[in-house]
C-alpha cells in the first residue's frame, strides 16, 4: 500500500525530505534551550555578573530565533508535501478511473469513487501531513529530551520508562477497537452518497410525487447511521486524551516532589534549582511528544482505510486492453456477431445474450427491435467494446473487437446514447469531443448532416452559444441531434443509436428520422428502437430480440410484408421480443 501511494509523492519529494530536515533543527533548538537556561539559573545562583547573563541569554536569543525559523519553514514545506501529494492522489485516482471499462465502474459504484476522491483523499492528506512533521518531530523530541533528563536528572528519569509502556498499550487498545469502526463507517460514507446523489438527479420525481419528507426521513436514517459509528469511535478514541493527563501529571506530581525533596536533603549537591528546572521542562516536552505521537496514531488509524480504499482505485486494472500489437485502422463498416453470448457479472446464473449470430453489411442501416430488457442496448455495448464478448466474437471491418487498439476502434465506431450528455460549454466545444481537431466547416457539416445546423444559427451566438450543464438550455430533440452531430465529428465507419428518439415529440422524431436517412449513403448504422414503424421506415434490414436471443433477422421490406395484425400479435406474443 505505501509503495503504491509513494509514487503520488513526484515532484513534492523534496519538501517532503525538507520538511524531516527542518523539523530535526527546531527539535534540536528545543532541548538545548532548557540545558542552557539550567546552567544560567546555576549561574545566577552562584553570584556571577551581568555580562555573563547577557552572553547567556543573548545565546538563548539566538536559539529561539533559529527554532522558530525552522518551525516555520518546516511548516511552509510540510505544507507544499502534503498539499502536492493530495493533488497528484485525486490526479492519478482521476485518470486510472478515465480508463475503467464500464465492468470496473460497476463494480465500485460511482458515489463510492466520488468518497474515495474526497474525503479518502482528505484523510490521506492529514495523515501524510502529521507523518511528514509531527510524526518525525514526536519521536525525536523524545528521544533528545530523554537524554537530556537522564543528564540532567540521572535517576529521576526512570519514571519516563515507567509511563511510557502504560501510554503504548493504551493506545494500542485505542487503535484496535477503533480500526473496524473506521473500516465500516466509510462503506456507510459511500451509501450515504449514494442517497445524495440519487435524490439530486431525481428531484423533479421527488417533487412530482411530493416525497421530500420520505427522502428526508431516508437520508436522516443514513446520516444517523454514519453520525452512530462515529460516535462509537470517538468515543474510543477519547479515552487517549484522559490517559495522557493522567500519565502528564503523574509526572509532574513526581518530578516536583521527588525532585524538591532531593534539592532539599541534598542542598544542591545531589539536584540544584537549574537542574530541577529543566526536569521539569523535558518532563513537559517528553509527555507533549507523546500526547502528540498519540494524535499522529489516531489520523492514521483513520487515514490507514481511507489510504486502502484509495489504493484499490489505483491497483484496479479495466477490464478492457488494448492488445500488445493492436489493429489501428478500421476497414470498412461491416459487424459480424458469431455465436456471441454475454453475462454482466461472472457469478450471474443468467446470460444477458445468448448465441447471437448476426451479420451487417458495410454500409448497412439495421433496426434492432425487441421489448423491454431483450438486452438490445447491450448488444451495440458489445460493437464498440464497451464490454468484452463472454463466449464467441464481435468482429468491426472484419477483425475482432479485442484485437484493435480501444482509441482507434472507438474513433471509427461512434454511439449516441439514449440519455446522451451535453456538458456545460459553448456548442462548438461540446461538438469537439467528437474530435477536438474538428475544423468549423466539419463541424458545420455534422451538423447539416444531423439537422442541427438551422436551429444553430438561429441561436444569438450560434455555434459560440453557452450549453448548461446537461443540456438543459436546450429542447430535447436538439440536445439528441447535437449528440448525433458530435458522433459524426469523428468521421466513423459505424453509427450506433440506442433509442435516439424514445424521449422526443413526433415532430423531433421525424428530424431524428430525416438526420438517419441523410447519413445511410456509406455510413453503416445500428439504431436500437422499440418503434417498428420507426425501424420499416429507415432501416434496410431489422432484427428482432426476445430475452436476450435473436429471434429474426432480414430484409425490412420482407418481414413488414406480414398484415399488420399479424406483426402486432407476434410483437406482443413475444415472438420478436
Amino acid at each position: 500500500m505505501l509503495s503504491v501511494l509513494a509514487k503520488s509523492i513526484r515532484e513534492y519529494k523534496k519538501p517532503s525530505l525538507l520538511a524531516p530536515l527542518l523539523v530535526s533543527g527546531e527539535v534540536v533548538m528545543e532541548c538545548i534551550i532548557p540545558f542552557v537556561t539550567a546552567n544560567l539559573v546555576n549561574q545566577i545562583k552562584a553570584g556571577c555578573s551581568i555580562g555573563v547573563i547577557v552572553q547567556y541569554g543573548a545565546v538563548l536569543v539566538v536559539m529561539a530565533g533559529l527554532s522558530l525559523t525552522f518551525g516555520a519553514l518546516a511548516g511552509s514545506a510540510c505544507a507544499t508535501a502534503s498539499c502536492g501529494f493530495a493533488r497528484n492522489l485525486r490526479k492519478d485516482m482521476f485518470y486510472k478511473i478515465q480508463d475503467y471499462s464500464f465492468e470496473n465502474i460497476d463494480k465500485f459504484s460511482v458515489s463510492s469513487l466520488v468518497t474515495r476522491m474526497t474525503t479518502d483523499v482528505t484523510n490521506v492528506q492529514m495523515a501524510y501531513m502529521m507523518i511528514v512533521r509531527t510524526a518525525i518531530r514526536c519521536p525525536l523530541m523524545l528521544v533528545f529530551s530523554f537524554a537530556m533528563a537522564f543528564i540532567m536528572g540521572g535517576k529521576m528519569a526512570v519514571i519516563f520508562l515507567l509511563v511510557i509502556p502504560v501510554l503504548g498499550v493504551g493506545l494500542a487498545l485505542v487503535v484496535r477497537s477503533t480500526m473496524p469502526l473506521f473500516k465500516r463507517v466509510f462503506k456507510k460514507y459511500d451509501a450515504l452518497n449514494s442517497s445524495v446523489q440519487e435524490n439530486i438527479k431525481g428531484m423533479r420525481v421527488v417533487k412530482s410525487y411530493v416525497r421530500e419528507e420520505y427522502e428526508k426521513q431516508k437520508f436522516g436514517a443514513a446520516a444517523a447511521d454514519v453520525q452512530r459509528d462515529f460516535t462509537r469511535a470517538e468515543r474510543i478514541l477519547a479515552f487517549n486524551n484522559p490517559l495522557m493527563q493522567f500519565c502528564v501529571y503523574a509526572v509532574m506530581v513526581f518530578v516536583l516532589s521527588f525532585g524538591s525533596y532531593t534539592v532539599i536533603t541534598s542542598r544542591g549537591l545531589a539536584l540544584d534549582v537549574g537542574q530541577m528546572s529543566s526536569m521539569l521542562t523535558y518532563s513537559f516536552q517528553i509527555l507533549m511528544s507523546l500526547m502528540m505521537l498519540s494524535m499522529v496514531f489516531v489520523m492514521i488509524t483513520m487515514a490507514s482505510e481511507s489510504a486502502q480504499r484509495i489504493v484499490e482505485v489505483l491497483c484496479e486494472e479495466s477490464a478492457l486492453q488494448s492488445p500488445e500489437n493492436p489493429v489501428r485502422e478500421v476497414k470498412d463498416g461491416s459487424i459480424d456477431f458469431d455465436n456471441v453470448s454475454f453475462k454482466y457479472a461472472k457469478t450471474a446464473e443468467r446470460m444477458a445474450l445468448s448465441g447471437i449470430d448476426l451479420h451487417i453489411r458495410s454500409g448497412e442501416t439495421i433496426g434492432i427491435i425487441g421489448g423491454t430488457g431483450s438486452s438490445k442496448s447491450t448488444l451495440i455495448q458489445l460493437i464498440s467494446r464497451l464490454y468484452d464478448a463472454t463466449e464467441g466474437s464481435v468482429r468491426v471491418g472484419g477483425v475482432d473487437v479485442r484485437s484493435y487498439d480501444l482509441e482507434a476502434l472507438r474513433d471509427q465506431v461512434a454511439v449516441v446514447l439514449q440519455k446522451n450528455v451535453l456538458f456545460s460549454g459553448s456548442i462548438r466545444e461540446n461538438l469537439r469531443w467528437g474530435n477536438k481537431d474538428a475544423t468549423d466547416a466539419e463541424m458545420e457539416e455534422a451538423c447539416r448532416l444531423a439537422q442541427a445546423d438551422e436551429f444553430i444559427r438561429q441561436f444569438p451566438d450560434g455555434y459560440d452559444t453557452h450549453i448548461e450543464q446537461g443540456g438543459a438550455n436546450v429542447s430535447g430533440g436538439q440536445k439528441q441531434r447535437l449528440c448525433i452531430a458530435r458522433a459524426l465529428a469523428v468521421e466513423p465507419e459505424v453509427l450506433l443509436m440506442d433509442e435516439p428518439a424514445s424521449a422526443l415529440d413526433p415532430i423531433a422524431t421525424r428530424h431524428v428520422e430525416e438526420s438517419v436517412m441523410e447519413l445511410k449513403s456509406g455510413l453503416t448504422i445500428v439504431i436500437v428502437t422499440h418503434s417498428m414503424q420507426q425501424a420499416a421506415r429507415i432501416s434496410d434490414e431489422t432484427a428482432f430480440f426476445y430475452m436476450g436471443r435473436l429471434i429474426e433477422h432480414g430484409e425490412t421490406d420482407v418481414i413488414f410484408t406480414r398484415p399488420a395484425q399479424k406483426q402486432t400479435e407476434d410483437y406482443i406474443t413475444g415472438r420478436f421480443g
